[in-house]
Order: C-alpha cells, then structure tokens, then sequence
C-alpha cells in the first residue's frame, strides 16, 4: 500500500528515494505488522495482547534509558573516529522537514520491528525452550532479516547479531518493549543525524564527514554498525545489562518479591 501511494515498485533499488517514500512505505508496514501481530496474539496464541509489552507508562525508565544510550553510543563512536583521523568533517545541514520525517522513519522502524522480533518471535520462543537459547534464535532471525541490506560487512553481521541479544536481553527480563524500542530508534535516529548510513542504506543528515578510507574501525559504507567499535559498545552494554538485572533478580529472591 505505502510503495502504491508513493509510485515506487519494491523491487526498485531506488525504492526509498526520498525520505518521504520510506517514511509513507515504513508507516504502513508498521499498520500491517501491527494488525498481523495482534491477530496472531489474540486468536492464535490466545493471550490479551497488553502481554506483548507495550505499555510506556509503567516502564518510562526503560525507555529513556534507550533514548540516552543509542544517543552516547553515536556521540562517543563519532568522536572516537574523529579522533582516530578516520573521518573528515564537512558541515552541516538542517532541513527541518527531512529532520522530522527521519525521526518518524526511525520511530515506525523501530516499533514495528521490536513488535516482530522481540514482541512475537522472542516472546513465543522463550514460552517453548530455555530463555537464553530463545534470545540466541531470535538474535539469529533479526540478522538474517538484514542480511540482504547493501554494503553489509562480516562485522555489520556480527553487530546485528549482537544487537538483536542487546535488544532481546532486557525484554527477556522485563517482559516490556519500551527499551528495545525506544534504543532501536534512538541508534538509528542518531546514526544517520550524525552523518553515518543506517545498516548500509543513505538517509538524511544533519551532520556531513567524510571517511577518508573505509575499514573495520569506522564500518565503510555500511555505517556505524560496520565498525568494530559498535562491537565493543555492545558487548560492553549486553555485559552491563546482564549484570544489572542479575543483581536485581538476586536481590528479589533474597527479599522474597
């Protein structure tokens, strides 16, 4: 429906031309996977659909704590390329429409794909086997999801296998979607704002640099997720999170909560 009303056919490599079409294409496969979900949800799972995670007012921490990591993790990787001499500022431009449309790109992306991956196929498999070899599928379906976008890299595919357990991890233990969400978003929007490509593919930026030379440390034509660097944050974040919610499982047996 969306590449119907923009006038451009899927199979295009030109498909997203302007962020306008992705924008319209992106909105309605989220009111398609929405749809799908739910119908799946109540009247084949057979379970209220409030039990796939989707509530902002009892987990606001989750998701601002998504919001301010995605925006540290792209602030420190850009500044530690500048600082390495692997990128080469070149000015800025604001473009008020663009920037808002990138936003509610970025927002429906991340909504509609942290309803598929983690709502449904990371929710469904922990009901069915061991919750971490769950996390380990489900990590596994996410990268393979990207596995046909350009320019993708061994360590892009790394990356998007690390981020589907960094995604996965904290609904694993809270059972709510506003950290994946709200971090998925918050990567991407702050990605392609400061310049990088987003899982290979140019969109709008407000900052503009140059790589000098394309290599594993600033991840090439793929972006940011190319870079060894999105390895390191990741598994850093994955460790730190695992941890965090170790501690506090821990301490809810202790108190008996």
């Amino acid at each position: 429906m969306g590449a119907y009303l923009t006038g451009r056919d899927l199979g295009d490599e030109l498909a997203y031309e302007t962020t306008e079409q992705h924008l319209v294409i992106s909105f309605f496969g989220l009111l398609g996977t929405f749809l799908v979900i739910y119908l799946f949800v109540k009247f084949v799972d057979g379970e209220p659909f409030a039990n796939i995670g989707l509530y902002f007012k009892n987990d606001k921490k989750g998701f601002w704590v998504g919001v301010l990591a995605g925006f540290l993790i792209m602030v420190f990787g850009y500044l530690a390329l500048y600082a390495f001499n692997q990128i080469t500022f070149e000015g800025t431009q604001f473009l008020v429409g663009e920037f808002f449309m990138t936003l509610l790109l970025f927002l429906t992306v991340s909504i509609s794909e942290e309803l598929m991956f983690r709502g449904y196929v990371l929710r469904n498999l922990m009901e069915s086997m061991n919750n971490f070899i769950a996390l380990l599928l489900s990590a596994m379906v996410f990268a393979l999801m990207h596995a046909a976008n350009p320019n993708l890299s061994l360590v892009g595919n790394i990356n998007l296998f690390l981020a589907g357990i960094l995604l996965g991890l904290p609904y694993m233990y809270t059972k709510s979607l506003m950290f994946p969400i709200a971090f998925h978003f918050s990567w991407n929007f702050f990605q392609s704002v400061i310049g990088f490509n987003v899982s290979g593919i140019d969109s709008y930026s407000l900052i503009e640099f140059k790589i000098k030379e394309s290599t594993i440390l600033n991840g090439g034509n793929f972006g940011f997720e190319g870079s060894v660097l999105a390895t390191l944050f990741q598994i850093l974040l994955i460790l730190a999170f695992y941890a965090v919610f170790n501690r506090d499982k821990r301490k809810e047996l202790k108190t008996g909560v």
